[in-house]
């Protein structure tokens, strides 16, 4: 199952050439950028590990790559992320996240039923990647 979030989400991974291109177009909007990385990317779980600081002050966007290939080198099996702020309207925002690097398996997730009072259904979404290995999710046991 391929996670699907973020910008560019469903198009195939990015080439370092793809990547550079959207860094120099954050670096032009004078957005600066952040690493990040996590082995749970539940839809919720929206605060990742960040790879170092925030290169606020960094313009060139071979120093940025390098992060990202530094994060990915020391992270070969996770979820590796890059954030663009823009601080243009008064807060902190972000402008643009797409996913740099995916593990070789990807486990997906299970949707869960539960009943409440009343009869109310809710649902929530669990991410194989918190449980057993790839090949062992389906097993009881």
């Amino acid at each position: 199952m391929r996670i699907t979030q973020g910008t560019f989400s469903y198009l195939p991974d990015f080439t370092d050439e793809e990547i550079t291109a959207q860094i120099n177009y954050a670096l032009t909007n004078d957005w600066p950028l952040s690493v990040e990385f996590t082995d749970d990317p539940h839809p919720r779980n929206t605060y990742w590990e960040m790879w170092g600081l925030p290169m606020f002050d960094l313009r060139d966007p071979a120093g940025v790559l390098m992060e990202v290939n530094a994060c990915r080198a020391a992270n070969p099996n996770a979820y590796v992320r890059l954030n663009a702020y823009d601080a243009s309207l008064g807060r902190q925002t972000t402008a643009l996240s797409f996913i740099v690097q995916r593990p070789a398996e990807e486990p997906g997730f299970r949707l869960d039923r539960a009943e409440g009072r009343g009869r109310a259904i809710g649902y929530t979404t669990h991410s194989y990647a918190t449980e057993r290995p790839v090949g062992d999710r389906y097993t009881q046991g």
